[in-house]
């Protein structure tokens, strides 16, 4: 027999001829036992989070007195009302934010009754306001107010129209203009508030624009009270008033 190293492994090899050949094979490899598939760990579906919906509360409304201090610069002696006919009418409106919001109009006793109707109504169908302050906020200043977007009633000012000087109906206390920006007033081809001319091309309806057969012109409709955006010559689409001048 020989002996020989082959790769490492010793192994005897017989003579030609022999009849039986002895191998010495290397020691056997235990066979691994498999690893087991993991089972994956089934994720519970999360239950979709419900929308959490704004709880609107109720329309309110409250009346309060109000004196040529609380009035301030809005009253003046000479205006053809005083302050004991006048009220302070705070109320519940709808906001461009989609929230309710609470406000104040200076508007004449006998007013009180349908504002507040009109009002109750805007605030059922979500018409958007964007804020309702007293005019005396602004020194009594028009201007000021509308560039604010300030939606007012009580203002002992001059009408801002042709013709010869008189008295506003907001002078009474029986007028409002609402979203005044949204609904900017034009004559001779001046816009007010300046600024809001984008708003006088009425075919594109936005939020807080009233136009005919929309709920503010309804509202005010229902309680008997006139719309200036029907005055064919200088519409003022913000503008309501008893006398529907």
């Amino acid at each position: 027999m020989l002996t020989g190293c082959n790769n490492g492994a010793h192994k005897t090899l017989p003579f030609i001829g022999s009849t039986q050949a002895t191998l010495t094979a290397p020691p056997d490899t235990p066979t691994p036992t498999p690893t087991p598939t993991p089972t994956p760990t089934k994720t519970p579906t999360p239950t979709p989070t419900q929308a959490k919906h704004y709880a609107a509360p109720p329309f309110t409304s409250s009346v309060a007195t109000v004196t040529a201090a609380s009035l301030g610069k809005s009253w003046h002696a000479g205006c053809p009302v005083g302050p004991a006919k006048l009220r302070a009418l705070t109320l519940t409106f709808w906001g461009f934010d989609a929230r309710a919001h609470t406000g104040t109009l200076i508007v004449a006793t006998v007013a009180v009754a349908p504002m507040r109707e009109a009002w109750r109504r805007m605030y059922a169908a979500r018409f958007p306001v964007r804020r309702v302050t007293p005019i005396a906020a602004y020194g009594g200043d028009d201007n000021r107010s509308m560039a604010a977007d300030n939606t007012s009633a009580f203002n002992c000012r001059y009408a801002v129209a042709n013709g010869p000087k008189r008295w506003s109906e907001h002078a009474y206390g029986q007028a409002v203009d609402i979203d005044p920006y949204e609904n900017p007033y034009t004559l001779d081809g001046r816009v007010y508030p300046p600024g809001a001319t984008t708003y006088t091309h009425r075919d594109d309806v936005r939020p807080g624009m009233i136009v005919p057969g929309s709920t503010p012109v309804r509202a005010f409709s229902a309680i008997g009270w006139g719309w200036g955006g029907r005055w064919s010559s200088s519409p003022d689409y913000q503008h309501f008033s008893a006398s529907g001048r």
